[in-house]
């Protein structure tokens, strides 16, 4: 099937009339959005563990593969009937970075979540700890509309990860948070996030095609700067980056994500806000 160009393998009886039901919150499905970039090494240990949270969670996951050139995408069919977990494949012919396999992930997964669902966007190399929905989900419940796991609270821990990553995580979370004024965010950088359904259709609704236009890292901090508009509820529950199961280098390019952060500041500094309540 094929959704905008990409391809995704994907008689009463009489009596008393009954008190009236009082309506009890429900949690919906996750849907995992996994932006994947040459990850066919990682990607099987990390279905399985996803598999094993659908024991008891109802999950979707979402994977989009940017144009890999290792088999990313054959990878995945081949796990797509791994214990009944519900595995979809979207592709991306060529490779358009980051972003813009944020950017589908999101816009199919809101195509079929249920008002009820919720979204995770988290890494495809196996280093975030998908045991961490069912306390997303329960945040999500609980009223809150975005769900950071964030290195950065008590509890988290990033010490698997390379020194250079850890300054520019801590770095950048210093610097937007004095700018930008989001005192109650700890990780600006985190991939590892929960949003709530309607707060992303709110969003979609209005930036379209624009909601996420950086191609690298600073994607996340994008769509971060651009759901602020519509007031949502952000809490953030930890993280223990599992770094050490990573498998092959870094896709992290230092000085490049640099100037895309300081860009991606200034032009959020001369943007006005939207015209309109969101």
């Amino acid at each position: 099937m094929t959704v905008d160009g990409r391809e995704v393998r994907t008689s009463p009886t009489p009596g008393p009339r009954p008190a009236t039901a009082i309506a009890t919150p429900v949690r919906g499905r996750a849907h995992f959005v996994l932006p994947a970039y040459n990850e066919a090494a990682s990607l099987p240990s990390l279905l399985r563990r996803i598999a094993d949270v659908a024991r008891t969670e109802q999950i979707t996951v979402w994977v989009v593969d940017d144009g890999s050139s290792d088999g990313t995408g054959d990878v995945v069919e081949g796990l797509t009937d791994l214990a009944g977990l519900d595995v979809r494949l979207v592709r991306h012919p060529v490779n358009l970075g980051l972003g813009q396999a944020v950017q589908t992930g999101l816009r199919t997964a809101l195509g079929d979540a249920g008002e009820d669902d919720f979204i995770v966007v988290m890494d495809a190399d196996d280093t975030h700890d998908p045991a961490l929905v069912t306390r997303l989900g329960n945040e999500i419940l609980a009223g809150a509309d975005v769900v950071i796991c964030s290195r950065f609270v008590a509890g988290g821990d990033d010490k698997t990860a390379p020194l250079f990553r850890r300054m520019l995580s801590r770095g950048a979370a210093v610097l937007f948070r004095r700018v930008l004024g989001l005192v109650d965010v700890h990780d600006f950088t985190s991939g590892f996030r929960a949003y709530r359904v309607s707060l992303l259709t709110r969003a979609s609704r209005h930036w379209g095609e624009r909601l996420v236009e950086e191609r690298g890292f600073a994607c996340m901090v994008e769509l971060l700067l651009k759901l602020r508009h519509c007031h949502p509820v952000i809490t953030e529950v930890p993280l223990e980056l599992q770094y050490d199961r990573k498998q092959g280098p870094s896709k992290l390019k230092l000085r490049r994500t640099i100037v895309q952060y300081v860009r991606l500041l200034a032009r959020d500094r001369l943007t006005p806000a939207p015209y309109r309540e969101l």
